[in-house]
């Protein structure tokens, strides 16, 4: 299989940078897939242990990809504790 995307590469060089966009792309999307996974507190990996991981986070823990003018270390606890 390699072989053959190997030959087509040689005969059409224009493809080059089509691969290599694509592959970029996957790379980044996959990337971006497991940031959610891991480190939105919306997943729950262990239900035994933390049933509820939304609740141990305190108002100035930053989980979003991209904040705008947003400073999270002033902000103040305004939520009952469970």
């Amino acid at each position: 299989m390699l072989a053959i995307v190997r030959k087509q590469l040689r005969n059409h060089p224009a493809l080059i940078p089509l691969f290599i966009f694509i592959g970029g792309g996957a790379t980044m999307s996959l990337l971006y897939l497991a940031r959610l996974g891991l480190r939105n507190p919306d997943v729950c990996w262990d239900r035994k242990n933390n049933p509820e991981p939304w609740n141990k986070l305190g108002p100035n823990d930053q989980y979003k990809f991209f904040t705008v003018n947003m400073d999270y270390s002033k902000l103040k606890k305004d939520r009952p504790d469970f």
